[in-house]
């Protein structure tokens, strides 16, 4: 089994309820419920493959229904899915969204937590044989750690999206990605753990260029740093001595003119686009892959759900 990419993360049964506004503490408010697949990881991978890339997802699954669902659904969107069994149930999500798009999250890990570092040590040959390796904070952080230190070692790029933000993470952990991809509150968030810098989420989209350029090289000295800024857009760093066919060593790109409907999993849609895009052009200039995955991550948003938002739309379409 090859893959240019693999995703390495969750996969969560999610229950969904839409309603005008998010619910407050102590309130009972009527809302639209679905229901359908989740977890970061697995969104990760459903969009990788849907950018047009070869796809493995490494997760772990209880032997129930949402385990059954799991794999029917990647069968479904043509990627290989790989998973250490658990005696604990698939996880789950809670997901409430209001009328203007935004959401509140709660997740139930499950067997997300179970996924080992000895299940990750099996599936060497196929981290080693991966242009592109991505992964979250869903999953234990050593299981992580493992993961991306095997891509690393066999030369593959290696992606982190750090998130949620309230997940434990390290300097080492960080130090293993060459692309480190947090939004506003996950970038926040890792400065205060690991930089000693307090800067609130909010106001991280209206810092200058050079000032936000010089917390990315604190956080990560020698990495790239995508910082996510929602309706903002995107911000780019890089390593001097390393700009991956860039010109310049931050700038920010825009965001994607969209009819927002649900944000949900707008994230994971511009990770799994990244991935994908470097994987299938890795000496494009890396402005290429972050606006391809702009523009994914935003055409996801004019659809309802998380994986199942995600378009089918490769660079070829862009």
């Amino acid at each position: 089994m090859s893959s240019s990419v693999v995703v390495v993360g969750s996969f969560n049964v999610d229950h969904v309820w839409r309603c005008e506004s998010l619910p407050a503490p102590g309130a009972t408010i009527a809302g639209r419920y679905s229901t359908g697949p989740g977890g970061k990881g697995f969104n990760q991978a459903v969009a990788a493959r849907r950018a047009g890339a070869p796809t493995t997802f490494l997760c772990a699954l209880g032997d129930d229904a949402g385990g059954a669902m799991a794999r029917g659904l990647a069968e479904q969107d043509g990627f290989a899915l790989s998973a250490e069994a658990s005696t604990e149930p698939t996880g789950t999500g809670g997901i409430y969204v209001d009328s203007r798009g935004r959401n509140t999250i709660v997740i139930g890990p499950g067997a997300n937590a179970a996924l080992s570092t000895a299940y990750i040590d099996q599936q060497r040959a196929l981290l080693a044989g991966a242009k592109v390796v991505l992964a979250q904070l869903e999953s234990p952080v050593e299981t992580i750690e493992a993961a991306l230190a095997i891509a690393r070692e066999a030369g593959a790029t290696t992606v982190l999206n750090a998130a949620p933000a309230d997940a434990p993470s390290s300097i080492g952990l960080l130090k293993l990605a060459d692309v480190l991809t947090p939004n506003e509150t996950e970038f926040a968030a890792l400065l205060g753990r690991h930089v000693g810098e307090r800067v609130d989420a909010d106001d991280v989209a209206a810092l200058d260029g050079a000032s936000l350029h010089a917390l990315c090289r604190k956080l990560v000295g020698n990495g790239t740093v995508v910082v996510t800024l929602g309706a903002v857009g995107v911000f780019v760093s890089h390593a001097e001595e390393n700009l991956r066919g860039d010109t310049q060593p931050y700038y920010r790109v825009g965001a994607e003119q969209v009819q927002v409907l649900d944000t949900t999993g707008a994230g994971d849609a511009f990770n799994g686009a990244l991935v994908a895009s470097l994987a299938q052009d890795p000496d494009a200039a890396f402005a290429r892959h972050v606006r391809f995955a702009n523009q994914f991550a935003g055409r996801s948003t004019e659809k309802e759900g998380a994986a199942v938002a995600m378009p089918h739309y490769t660079p070829a379409d862009a």
